[in-house]
């Protein structure tokens, strides 16, 4: 297919495009800094309240599992989110618009419509993980713990009004908070470090058991996800880098060393998620634990620290909350540049947020508070249902040397990339066939 003539020129998130200084012919430590950032906002879409829901359950059900899935995703997704970073800095345009350029109007319509689904599963997931927390803290009702989440919007006009750098400060202090908490829960957990490494070793056991390929499905659609594809490769142009072979093949290295290292602090998250769950409740006769709420109202008395559930309940909340953050900035992404659509911020911004508020609220009201963890699960198994879509444009582009030029994945990363792409379709299609023929 031959690439349709690009559109008029036009920067993705307008507002903070180029609005990051990069010190000319400064020492590493200061580029570093000056890159760092987009990739924390990406890596708390790794550690939301979706993960939070299928760790739960892989670690209740499975103990250690399933260690290695999340390891094997988190890889899957530091070589996803590299290329996320060539895209945006070698072309100058995020996934969304690349598809916009190259695609007929209707393919390029059919993938917007794939990827909102994906981003309402997404937001769905971030906003039933706050509500949680702010009920568990607060014992505020869940329907309007959802309401609450609507401010998140007016947080983020805010902060992007005073500079981008204001919303990446926000967002490092609540992973770092999730990441304290949990640190503490561990040492009070006091797993066995065996059972750990043994966890990292892969298993047949995943491809004989249905209902443990459906929460490593989940793990796999919580951890890579299709939305930061998108938000990645526009928020890298927010860095102000020299548009030349040089500049670019150093923004590309320092915003994949950005990337990377946020998503270790991220598989950290996930991996403790799923320890924690398994040595405070599947090795203490409490497999069955699978409701965020129970493993809150569990923790204190299982591990005898009183503070326990407190920390739990923080962390749910910081992570629903950053994740809401770079959520509600991955909708106005994805429909400028799949549309190229434009609307002042509030509105863009409070629409994206309506379209996640309200579905909870309905299927709260509808389905009881009860429900919310299975909700969660469900909507990251959706969310990996969508991966395909946009992956497979991602590796398309980004091998293709009329679109990267000099930075065209050479051989090797094309091999690992469309490995990748193929372990994530073929195992959600396994998934569909044990669904529908069981």
């Amino acid at each position: 297919m031959q690439p349709r003539n690009p559109v008029p020129e036009s920067p993705s998130l307008p507002e903070a495009f180029r609005t990051v200084t990069v010190p000319a012919g400064g020492s590493f430590r200061r580029k570093l800094l000056a890159f760092a950032g987009p990739g924390f906002l990406v890596s708390v879409g790794y550690m939301d309240p979706g993960n939070w829901a299928t760790d739960l359950a892989g670690g209740a059900r499975y103990g250690y599992g399933l260690l290695w899935v999340i390891l094997l995703s988190n890889l899957m997704a530091m070589l996803l989110q590299h290329l996320c970073v060539k895209l945006g800095v070698a072309t100058g345009r995020d996934l969304a618009q690349a598809c916009r350029d190259h695609y007929p109007k209707p393919v390029a319509w059919g993938l917007w419509v794939v990827c909102e689904v994906a981003i309402a599963a997404c937001d769905l997931a971030e906003v039933v993980g706050s509500a949680i927390g702010l009920q568990l803290l607060f014992g505020i009702p869940l329907l309007w713990g959802c309401a609450i989440t609507v401010l998140d919007v007016m947080l983020v006009l805010l902060l992007q009004n005073r500079g981008f750098r204001y919303v990446e400060a926000l967002v490092v202090t609540l992973v770092l908070t999730i990441g304290a908490c949990f640190l503490a829960e561990l040492l009070f957990a006091k797993p066995s470090p065996a059972g750990i490494a043994a966890g990292f070793v892969p298993t047949a056991e995943l491809f004989r058991n249905r209902d443990m390929l459906f929460v490593a499905i989940g793990i796999l659609g919580a951890t890579v996800m299709p939305h930061n594809l998108y938000l990645h490769s526009s928020i890298v142009q927010t860095r102000n880098f020299e548009r030349s072979p040089a500049g670019r093949a150093e923004a590309i290295r320092f915003g994949t060393i950005d990337s990377t290292v946020a998503l270790l602090f991220a598989f950290f998250i996930n991996a403790g998620i799923l320890v924690l769950a398994a040595a405070a409740f599947h090795f203490n006769g409490h497999p069955e634990v699978a409701e965020i709420q129970d493993a809150h109202r569990l923790l204190s008395p299982v591990l005898g620290v009183g503070v326990a559930s407190t920390l739990f309940a923080l962390a749910l909340l910081a992570s629903g909350q950053s994740s809401t953050l770079t959520g509600t900035l991955a909708g106005q992404i994805v429909m400028e540049g799949f549309l190229n659509l434009r609307m002042t911020p509030w509105l863009r911004r409070m629409l994206t947020r309506i379209v996640a508020v309200v579905p909870a609220m309905l299927v709260i009201g509808i389905l009881g508070e009860h429900q919310t963890t299975n909700l969660l699960i469900w909507s990251q198994v959706i969310l990996s249902m969508q991966l395909g879509f946009a992956v497979v444009p991602l590796l398309c582009f980004t091998g293709d040397p009329a679109k990267m030029g000099p930075f065209v994945n050479p051989l090797w990363v094309k091999l690992l990339a469309w490995t990748t792409a193929v372990l994530i379709i073929g195992l959600n299609l396994k998934l569909l066939a044990d669904f529908f023929l069981s």
